[in-house]
C-alpha cells in the first residue's frame, strides 16, 4: 500500500493487516512512523504497535478525538469509616496523556479524571481532590511551594489525616525538601502524613506507573505512621521501587534525588535509606517501615508552616575549568542575596594557581573573598550527589574556610543545600553567622550524623 494511502499523524483509524499468525485487525491513532516504510498506530490500551506497508490489506478512517480519554469507572460509594485524604493536584506526568496529533505528552488530565480511572483509592480512603495548577514541576517556584503549603494548611484543617501532593517528577525532591523545612525546620511537625508522588508514564499508556503510585501515597498518607518531622518524614516521596509493578518505596523528602531520566525507579535516598516499601498486591496495599526507621512523638505539631520569601535571589555555579571571577563579580553587582557553588569532591573550587600559569584561578579566590568581606552567603555543597562536604582535609577546603566561605560539614545533597539556604534566608535574613551556625544543624534529617547508604 502506497505511503499516500495512509491517513495523517493524528487520525483514529481502523486496519487490517497481515501477520505471521494469520490477519488481524488494530484500532487506534496514527503517530509518526517508527521507521521508513511502516505505520505505527498507538491503540487504546496505550502501546504502539508498528507494521510494514507491504502487509496491510485495509485501512479506514474513524472519528478522531482532539485528545485521549481514559474510561470512567462507576462511582464507588463513600465508606465514611475511612481516614479522610485530599489529593492537592499541580501537573506533571501523573496528570498528562498523548496528544495524539503530534505524539507528545501535555499537561491536561483533571483529577477528576484521574480519581475515576483508579477506582481502588476509594477502599483506601475517603478521597477529595483540588485542583491548584496543572504545570510541569521544571517551571515550579518558591511561590508555588508556598502556594502548595497552602493548600496543605486547608486540608488538615478541614480535617483530613494526610494529604498527596501530585507532581512532575523533574523537582518532587526540590517541593519534597521545601514542605520538609517548612513543617518541621523549626522544632515543629505536620499535623499529618504528606507524601507526594507522580509518575514516569503518562496516565494513559499501558506501561504508566501513575495508579500503583497514587494507590501508595495514598495510603501512607492515610495509614502511615504519624510524622516525626525530624527524622526526614515531615513529607515524603512514594513512587516505584523498581522497574516491575507490585512496589512502591516511601522515600526520606530532605534526602532523596531524582537520578534517572526515564525509569520508573528514578529516585534514590542521598546520605540515607527509604523509610519505608509498599507493596501493592491486586490493589490492596500494605506497609512495612525500614527497622531504622522508628518515628517519635516528642515535637509539637505545627499548624502553620514557615514559607519561602519568593523574592531571594540565589545563583547556582558549578566549580570547574569554566568557573571564573568576573561571574562572581557580576553576580555581585545583580545584588543576589547568596551564591551556592557546587564544588568538586569535598567541595573544593579552583582558587590556586601552584604553576603560574592560572591567574583566572586567583582572580576566583579575590572575587569571592570580596563577595563575603560584603556580607553576603556564599555557600559550597558537592557536586558528588552522596557523601559529604569536608573542607577540612585539604589546604584548599581551609582556605575556602578562611575567605567566609560555609558548608563544611554538611551531608546534604546539592539540591536539598539550596532549598536549605533559600529557608533560611527566608527566615533570618542575610545573616551570614546565623545561617552558618544552623547549617550544620539536623533540622528536619537533611543532616543526619551517620550517613546511610
Amino acid at each position: 500500500m502506497a505511503d499516500a494511502a495512509i491517513p495523517a499523524e493524528g487520525t483514529r483509524i481502523r486496519m487490517n493487516v497481515e501477520t505471521m499468525a494469520g490477519e488481524t485487525w488494530h484500532e487506534g491513532v496514527v503517530l509518526p512512523a517508527t521507521t521508513s516504510g511502516h505505520v505505527t498506530v498507538k491503540l487504546d490500551n496505550g502501546y504502539n504497535v508498528s507494521h510494514p506497508l507491504s502487509s496491510l490489506i485495509s485501512i479506514s478512517e474513524l472519528s478522531t478525538p482532539s485528545q485521549a480519554v481514559m474510561a470512567e469507572s462507576p462511582d464507588k460509594e463513600v465508606d465514611e469509616s475511612l481516614p479522610l485524604v485530599r489529593i492537592i493536584h499541580t501537573g506533571g506526568t501523573i496528570a498528562s496523556k498523548v496528544d495524539y496529533s503530534t505524539g507528545a505528552v501535555v499537561a491536561r488530565f483533571e483529577p477528576g479524571e484521574m480519581l475515576s480511572a483508579i477506582p481502588e483509592l476509594a477502599d483506601i480512603a475517603q478521597i477529595e481532590a483540588v485542583k491548584i495548577g496543572n504545570m510541569w514541576s521544571d517551571d515550579m517556584r518558591p511561590q508555588h511551594w508556598n502556594l502548595i503549603n497552602a493548600a496543605i494548611t486547608d486540608a488538615f484543617s478541614e480535617g483530613a489525616t494526610g494529604v498527596v501532593v501530585t507532581q512532575g517528577t523533574d523537582t518532587m525532591h526540590m517541593t519534597s525538601c521545601a514542605l520538609s523545612l517548612a513543617w518541621s525546620g523549626e522544632g515543629g511537625r505536620p499535623p499529618g502524613r504528606i507524601a507526594i508522588t507522580g509518575s514516569q508514564r503518562s496516565s494513559d499508556r499501558g506501561s504508566t506507573d501513575a495508579a500503583e503510585n497514587l494507590m501508595a501515597a495514598v495510603h501512607w498518607a492515610a495509614e502511615g505512621p504519624a510524622p516525626d518531622g525530624g527524622m526526614a518524614d515531615a513529607a515524603v516521596i512514594v513512587m516505584h521501587a523498581g522497574s516491575g509493578d507490585g512496589k512502591c518505596s516511601v522515600l526520606p523528602g530532605c534526602s532523596v534525588r531524582k537520578h534517572h531520566s526515564s525509569r520508573r525507579d528514578a529516585f534514590s535516598a542521598i546520605n540515607s535509606r527509604p523509610l519505608a516499601e509498599i507493596t501493592l498486591t491486586k490493589g490492596k496495599p500494605e506497609t512495612r517501615l525500614m527497622d531504622w526507621y522508628e518515628p517519635r512523638d516528642g515535637r509539637e505539631v505545627s499548624l502553620q508552616p514557615s514559607l519561602f520569601n519568593p523574592d531571594i535571589k540565589i545563583t547556582q555555579l558549578l566549580a570547574g575549568p569554566h568557573l571564573r571571577g568576573e561571574v562572581i563579580d557580576a553576580i555581585a553587582a545583580l545584588d543576589h542575596d547568596a551564591i551556592m557553588i557546587q564544588g568538586t569532591g569535598l567541595g573544593h573550587l579552583p582558587i590556586e594557581d601552584p604553576m603560574g600559569d592560572a591567574p583566572e584561578n586567583l582572580d576566583l579566590r579575590k572575587a569571592i573573598t570580596e563577595w563575603c568581606n560584603s556580607g553576603r552567603i556564599a555557600l559550597v555543597s558537592t557536586q558528588c550527589i552522596g557523601g559529604p562536604v569536608n573542607m577540612a582535609v585539604y589546604s584548599k577546603g581551609r582556605e575556602q574556610m578562611e575567605i567566609g566561605m560555609i558548608g563544611h560539614d554538611s551531608r546534604c545533597g546539592p539540591d536539598a543545600a539550596l532549598i536549605k539556604l533559600h529557608w533560611l534566608i527566608s527566615q533570618y535574613g542575610r545573616d551570614a553567622e546565623k545561617i552558618a551556625e544552623l547549617w550544620t544543624s539536623d533540622l528536619v534529617g537533611e543532616n543526619p550524623s551517620v550517613m546511610m547508604e
